[in-house]
């Protein structure tokens, strides 16, 4: 199983360490081309705003389509960009979630933290960098994770997005549940 972490901005190698502690051979993507050879992706936290940038139009059509038939899954920034509405601004996104994000919807970031949420029913430490809040949920979209009343975790079809940063934590969970959906 070959998995790239999009390699463009964001704490890609904290992504790249925890796949690879999990057992992913992992290819850090930086050239479109690159989504040919690898099975899942994950599109770490960043500004969304510069994501779309350094892919350019040629980049930002070829994730289209990958996110559209292969398992994928953002945080942070990366959940901005997999949803099919943006607001604070509105900003264009890959489609691939049905849900309306708001950008920096947890303040700037020195209001950044450490919460404790829920992954099911069990507890789960959730790292949270301006963080996005997850507004509307479509129909197909099933929530994973919670912090207080909010969705931080959803995902539909072979689809994951985390409002949060999994990849800062101790914690597991969040990638291994991306690795079973590439498995399945």
């Amino acid at each position: 199983m070959k998995i790239g972490v999009l390699a463009l901005q964001g704490d890609f190698d904290a992504h790249r360490r925890r796949l690879e502690a999990l057992g992913a051979e992992v290819v850090l993507a930086k050239k479109p081309e690159q989504l040919d050879e690898i099975d899942g992706l994950v599109i770490p936290g960043g500004e969304s705003g510069t994501f779309l940038k350094l892919l350019g139009e040629a980049g930002f059509e070829k994730l289209k389509k990958f996110v559209q038939v292969k398992p994928t899954f953002g945080t942070c920034a990366g959940a901005i960009l997999l949803a099919n509405e943006v607001e604070n601004p509105k900003q264009s996104g890959l489609g691939a979630l049905d849900i309306r994000i708001r950008r920096n919807a947890y303040g700037r970031q020195i209001d950044s933290s450490i919460r404790e949420g829920w992954l099911g029913n069990e507890p789960l430490e959730m790292v949270f960098i301006r963080a996005p809040r997850i507004e509307r949920i479509g129909p197909g979209v099933e929530v994973l994770a919670t912090e207080g009343d909010d969705p931080v975790a959803v995902r539909q079809g072979r689809v994951m997005a985390a409002t949060f940063h999994p990849e800062l934590s101790d914690d597991t969970r969040v990638h291994q549940a991306f690795l079973n959906l590439i498995q399945h």
